[in-house]
């Protein structure tokens, strides 16, 4: 007897939802930031084994949106409640209880599939017992149950995959058994480029670039991968950051996100990068399809 399903994480911006997918499925599928509103597209993170197929959905951050951009990230996030068997509602231990935890849970209204409550940053706290939390929290919704894990150091969360593997209907491997993403490498590319900008930038910045993988391909008659990526920003300020003093900035990105790019793809790789500036493209439904954000 065979087990499959998918499972979504969800929760307010900043939680550790991609940290978290990353540690259930053993590699690094989500790009990781301390920036709120990281994640843009839904990620499927695939974890196979004898007995099941468990597909971990992370979603962007469930927030008030303040642009176009935001409005979908949000539908998105939303949409896949209804489409799962099963939602981690991550929370952030450490940080307590907020309205945007609040917000989140008011989404769940509508919602019948079951919910379990899990408290991450375990290990930034005294809590080892998510039922500490119960009390607070089940007075705005009836979980399922309730764990306290850390992503980081991976506190509780073989327990956290056993009691989600409960919640798999029978049914068919989705997935060959050696995939662990159903996100194409030009995303993954683009997004740990994104990466890299959101760990050196700040203010208005992160949440302002797009990265765009023009460009990707093996050099004839070489082992080396070609790629040339465009950096979108919003203003011509923005773009001066980004590159940097003398280009130092830019330069510095891109050192560190080709490491990662050649870890991805097993081979050397030549990367290029251009920033260019579109006006408010975050209310421009166009330039998502653009940037593979549709």
């Amino acid at each position: 007897m065979f087990y499959s399903g998918f499972v979504a994480l969800i929760g307010r911006p900043n939680v550790g939802k991609s940290t978290l997918l990353n540690a259930l499925i053993g590699e690094k599928m989500a790009i990781i930031s301390d920036k709120p509103q990281t994640t843009r597209n839904q990620i499927r993170g695939i974890l196979t084994t004898e007995k099941y197929q468990a597909v971990f959905l992370d979603t962007p951050g469930i927030h008030k949106p303040q642009h176009k951009l935001g409005e979908k990230m949000v539908q998105v996030a939303v949409r896949t409640l209804q489409e799962v068997d099963l939602i981690l509602l991550l929370i952030d231990a450490a940080g307590g209880r907020g309205a945007g935890d609040e917000y989140v849970i008011r989404q769940l209204a509508a919602v019948e599939t079951p919910v379990i409550l899990v408290a991450n940053k375990a290990d930034q706290t005294g809590i080892v017992n998510a039922e500490e939390l119960l009390p607070e929290y089940c007075a705005l919704y009836p979980f399922a149950h309730a764990l306290a894990v850390s992503a980081l150091t991976g506190e509780n969360l073989e327990k956290l995959l056993a009691l989600a593997v409960k919640y798999l209907p029978e049914g068919p491997q989705y997935y060959p058994t050696d995939m662990v993403t159903d996100q194409p490498e030009r995303l993954i590319v683009g997004e740990l480029i994104r990466e890299k900008i959101l760990q050196a930038t700040r203010e208005e910045v992160p949440h302002a670039v797009a990265v765009e993988v023009s460009s990707m391909k093996k050099r004839e008659g070489r082992e080396l991968v070609d790629i040339q990526a465009n950096i979108w920003v919003e203003r011509d300020s923005q773009k001066g950051i980004i590159i940097g003093k003398n280009g130092a900035m830019l330069k510095a990105v891109g050192m560190s996100s080709r490491l990662e790019i050649e870890a991805l793809l097993g081979t050397p790789v030549f990367l290029e990068l251009w920033v260019k500036v579109k006006a408010d493209w975050r209310n421009k439904e166009a330039s998502w399809r653009t940037f593979g954000l549709e």
